[in-house]
C-alpha cells in the first residue's frame, strides 16, 4: 500500500480547498456586516429626510399663513400702513395717466391696554399732484374695493409699480 506519497501529494490541495473556503466565509461575513451597517445608515437617513421634510412642510404652512391676503392687511395695520390713494403713472414720454389719490386710514380698532404704539406717527409725505399741462387719462381709475384682495399667482413678467406708504 503506497499510502505515502499519495497522502503527502493530497494535504497541500486539502489545505489549500480549507483555506479558500475559509477566507470565502469570512468575504461573505465581511459583506454581510457591510451591507447591514449600510442598511442601518439607509434607515437612519430616511427618518432624517421624512424628519426634514415634515419640518419643510411645517414652514411653508407658516409662510402660506402669514402671506394670506388677511394676514399681511392684519399685519400692515399693526405697522400703522394705510391703503395707497388711486395710483398715477407716468408714460415714457411724461403724460400722467391716471388721477392720484391721497391714502386716507381706515378707522381702526382700540389698540388693546398690552398693546404699546409709537406715540409719534411720521408726517405723511404729499401726494403727487398731476400738472396742468398733462391731460389724465380717458377711463379715470377706479378706486379699488374696501375687501381684501386676493393673493395675486407668482408670475414670471417684470413687476409692475406699486405705490408706496410714508415711512417705508
Amino acid at each position: 500500500m503506497p499510502s505515502g506519497p499519495s497522502t503527502a501529494a493530497r494535504t497541500p490541495f486539502v489545505l489549500l480547498v480549507v483555506v479558500l473556503l475559509g477566507g470565502g466565509l469570512i468575504a461573505l461575513l465581511l459583506l454581510n456586516s457591510a451591507l447591514n451597517q449600510g442598511s442601518f445608515k439607509l434607515s437612519e437617513l430616511k427618518r432624517k429626510t421624512t424628519e426634514l421634510t415634515d419640518q419643510q412642510q411645517a414652514l411653508q404652512r407658516e409662510v402660506d399663513n402669514r402671506s394670506a391676503p388677511g394676514a399681511l392687511e392684519r399685519r400692515a395695520r399693526e405697522l400703522g400702513m394705510v391703503r395707497g390713494g388711486n395710483p398715477a403713472f407716468l408714460d415714457p414720454d411724461g403724460r400722467v395717466r391716471g388721477v392720484p389719490g391721497e391714502a386716507t386710514a381706515l378707522p381702526s380698532p382700540d389698540p388693546s391696554p398690552m398693546e404699546i404704539r409709537n406715540p409719534v406717527a411720521p408726517p405723511p409725505s404729499p401726494s403727487p399732484v398731476p400738472s396742468p399741462s398733462s391731460s389724465p387719462s380717458p377711463a379715470p381709475h377706479r378706486a379699488a374695493p374696501a375687501t381684501t384682495p386676493a393673493a395675486p399667482p407668482p408670475s414670471s413678467s417684470p413687476a409692475k409699480p406699486t405705490p408706496t406708504t410714508p415711512g417705508r
